[in-house]
């Protein structure tokens, strides 16, 4: 039981005691003493105030003076206003530590038979274009939140909509028939996808070179776009694809295939992965017939021109457009074709989708269509809305080819890391084969702690430069003081000295507050999955880390000369590492053993 759950059952027995009030205990929640106050955890008593019939202050003096006499983990207390700050007796503490260092998987609730079983839908590329910053924001955001769902009991299904049809696929297949003179990955030596976003952007310089020129014979930029020959072959090669036409799909298929190997490389990378993707091209047929069905119901109604539509005015929203005069659908009507085919493969509890914030009144309406739909999680379903990121340099271009590709990314950030590893003496002795896998994880981690910090809702500035500072609130900071801890283990282990027998040590004001922060991870890992942040555990890990740097500073371990107090600090070291790892493992960064 954590020291929470002991003076929150603590208190209720007083409140009981004191005035004959039933408490539940989970409805009291102690929080960290303030650092301008004296105590350890502060409980409000407010909620008692009225049915004492007294003061806040004395309420609080009542409680304190029963925890005092009958609760054994309570040493003092104070009370500044309606506000219980509560002094644990210090060698508390130390079973605390025992008891946190017994537990395998220390902060992670495993799943049962009977968890909730949660989908999420995260990274959606397009079969046009490499993965780019803006999608690393979205796949790490996606990756870690199953992550941490499922070190909250959860049973977590990883999901993909790949958006491989459609006007811009076209557009790059139409520039490689052109002007690719049968180019291939292997040919050229690129990534596929890479490939493939060339021709992308290829395509949109033609096609601005044409509309300029029709601009000059007296157009205007919109009639010269809906003239140019470039963009109206796209759009028949679109309407070849729709009809099924042989040597267009062949063509179709083989360019998606270059592209999904690209994706499956720098996926693997990453380090993240899926246990079902899905494909546009699969469900808009669906989501035509599930509209069509919602038609006959009347749930949907039809336009004169043939269109359908869902009136949506009652929820405050306007009407919507599902199929077009032609019978073509809509990214909502896609949407709902692959929640139809999720639906049938899982028993989904719970659907999140994790898009950008641009999209909120997309995921508004279609969660009301999903629900008059009779899929039982749509009314429910969470859109994990993520700002969007930005360089300093400002915001990214696809079809201008001013996007940074996540692979040459990842590739920066690496070699950042080595320069700047080697800069300060962190690889002195290293092998050239420990070089490389070092740099690889510290690069990494970098970036995915930089980008997995801030909190999801706001837009970012991502600075790869300030990400691989080994000072400050940064990936390497935490990484290297991971690697410190290691070392410290490493040559205790070697000098042969014990981290058991300790039980009944008093622990001093550092050793306290470090215990303390690392009891706090449960309910930490619990919150970030309740308010699907990953930036809580980001900021937990760099909290936990400066307080243990600080204990590092103030308290010799190898040298400490009593035995019992030497094996308390080094078992704080162990479980501090393993808390490190765990944490940094929920945001997918692993945690080099030697820095």
């Amino acid at each position: 039981m954590s020291i929470d759950d002991i003076i929150a059952k603590g208190v209720a027995k007083a409140v009981k005691e004191l005035y004959g009030v039933d408490t539940d205990p989970s409805t009291i929640t102690p929080q960290t003493t303030k650092k301008e106050f004296e105590g350890n955890l502060t409980v409000m008593v407010f909620p008692w105030v009225k049915v004492a019939r007294k003061s806040p202050e004395a309420v609080g003096k009542e409680i304190g003076d029963w925890l005092v006499d009958n609760e054994p983990a309570v040493a003092s207390y104070n009370v500044i206003k309606g506000f219980l700050n509560i002094t644990i007796e210090p060698t508390f503490w130390t079973s605390v530590l025992e008891h946190i260092a017994q537990q395998k998987d220390y902060g992670i609730t495993p799943q049962t038979p009977d968890s909730p079983l949660v989908m999420v839908e995260y990274s959606s590329p397009n079969t046009n274009k490499p993965l780019h910053l803006g999608h690393v924001r979205n796949i790490l955001l996606g990756s870690s939140l199953c992550r941490i769902l499922a070190a909250c009991g959860n049973n977590v299904v990883r999901t993909n909509i790949v958006n491989d049809r459609g006007i811009h696929i076209c557009k790059s297949m139409l520039a490689w028939k052109k002007w690719g003179e049968g180019a291939t990955p292997e040919s050229t030596g690129k990534k596929g996808d890479h490939l493939i976003g060339d021709f992308y952007v290829l395509f949109d310089r033609h096609f601005k070179d044409e509309v300029k020129q029709l601009e000059a014979q007296g157009m205007t930029k919109e009639e010269a776009e809906a003239a140019s020959p470039l963009m109206q072959e796209a759009r028949a090669m679109l309407r070849a694809w729709e009809a099924g036409d042989k040597e267009v799909r062949n063509l179709w298929a083989t360019m998606n295939s270059w592209v999904y190997d690209g994706f499956d490389e720098t996926y693997r990378r990453m380090g993240v992965g899926f246990d079902k993707i899905y494909y546009e091209s699969d469900t808009y047929l669906e989501g035509k017939a599930k509209v069509l069905e919602g038609l006959e119901k009347g749930l949907m109604y039809k336009k004169e021109d043939g269109s359908v539509w869902a009136d949506l005015t009652e929820q405050g929203l306007d009407h919507k457009l599902l199929l077009r005069s032609d019978g073509t659908s809509v990214y909502m009507t896609q949407d709902i074709g692959t929640a139809k085919l999720r639906y049938q493969d899982y028993p989904i509890d719970k659907m999140i989708y994790v898009v950008g914030n641009e999209q909120n009144y997309h995921f508004q309406v279609l969660s009301l269509l999903l629900d008059r739909l009779g899929f039982k999680w749509g009314k429910d379903l969470v859109h994990f809305s993520y700002g969007m990121v930005e360089l300093p340099e400002g915001k990214m271009k696809s079809r201008e080819g001013t996007v940074v590709d996540a692979d040459d990314l990842m590739d920066e950030m690496v070699n950042t890391a080595k320069t700047v590893s080697q800069e300060l003496g962190k690889l002195d002795g290293c092998t050239p084969e420990e070089v490389d896998e070092i740099t690889e994880i510290v690069g990494l981690g970098a970036l995915k702690y930089f980008l997995l910090k801030v909190d999801p809702r706001k837009n970012m500035t991502f600075n790869p430069k300030e990400s691989i500072d080994f000072n400050g609130n940064t990936g390497p900071f935490i990484q290297y003081t991971y690697a410190r801890i290691r070392s410290v283990l490493r040559k205790a282990q070697e000098a042969g000295m014990d981290m058991t027998g300790f039980t009944g040590v008093k622990p001093g004001e550092r050793e306290i507050t470090l215990i303390q922060r690392l009891a706090d991870f449960p309910s930490v890992v619990q919150e970030a999955g309740r308010s699907y942040s990953p930036a809580l555990i980001a900021n937990y890990a760099y909290d936990l880390v400066k307080e243990y740097n600080q204990f590092y500073h103030d308290c010799s371990i190898l040298k400490e000369e009593d035995p019992a107090v030497r094996s308390m600090r080094l078992e704080l070291s162990a479980v501090t590492a393993d808390t490190i790892r765990t944490a940094m493992g929920l945001l997918g960064i692993k945690v080099p053993e030697r820095m």
